[in-house]
């Protein structure tokens, strides 16, 4: 295989040089709050997620989140010294960057659909370490 051909296969994998049905990922998640990988960029991950009901509490020290509503309502709520004055509350084609440091629970109303961007190997149970909500990480989809 030529390097070039094998950058492109690289690329493929990473989910680079093409279309990516972000709904139809979605709709191959079985449960809530389990966000898959759909593509990568650099160091950070592009997820998708469903969300329905409340997250627990958690921050990211060395890291802003950047939260993409697909479909669905999601409040973030927010607090800390640090904290903006919150909630932050997104609807269908809106998108917040919580800052790096901000504790914050995300909220669906109903059910969310989401796409998260967050830099490889970011727990989705933040900083505080493993919880039964925790999700493995690199799971794609």
């Amino acid at each position: 295989m030529s390097i070039e051909a094998h950058g492109r296969e690289a690329a493929a994998v990473r989910g680079q040089g093409k279309a990516i049905d972000l709904a139809g990922k979605i709709a191959l998640i079985d449960g809530y709050w389990q966000p898959r990988v759909v593509a990568e960029m650099n160091d950070y991950q592009f997820k998708v997620v469903r969300l329905a009901g409340d997250f627990d509490w958690h921050r990211h020290a060395g890291t802003d989140e950047t939260f993409i509503v697909l479909d669905g309502e999601l409040r973030i709520e927010l607090r800390g010294a640090d904290a903006p004055p919150g909630p932050i509350v997104l609807r269908a084609g809106q998108m917040a960057v919580v800052p790096k440091g901000v504790e914050h629970k995300p909220c669906a109303i109903g059910e969310v659909k989401l796409l998260l961007i967050e830099p490889r190997g970011v727990l989705n149970t933040g900083d505080g370490g493993e919880s039964a909500r925790t999700v493995a990480n690199d799971q794609w989809i």
